[in-house]
């Protein structure tokens, strides 16, 4: 069983953050976690937005660019040629 963290918890993780990567890096660190972050976040959002339904603008964009002899940008499925 795991109980909740209290303040000096708290004040110990920093702590032993703040040796093991010291003050200069940790601004790099927290840009770079935000990053991925927002990264993972936009790509989940991206899934669901797919996720089992197609967008009418596109299959329009599609058909229009088909018409006039243009690729349509294609999106990745995931397969590979």
């Amino acid at each position: 069983m795991m109980a909740g963290l209290t303040g000096w918890h708290l004040l110990v993780l920093v702590l032993v953050i703040l040796l093991l990567f010291g003050a200069a890096k940790l601004p790099a660190l927290a840009k770079s976690m935000g990053q991925s972050a927002r990264l993972f976040k936009g790509e989940m959002k991206a899934m669901k937005d797919d996720d089992g339904k197609s967008d009418p603008a596109v299959d329009v964009a599609k058909s229009s660019a088909s018409d006039q002899g243009v690729s349509a940008p294609r999106s990745d499925s995931g397969t590979t040629t």
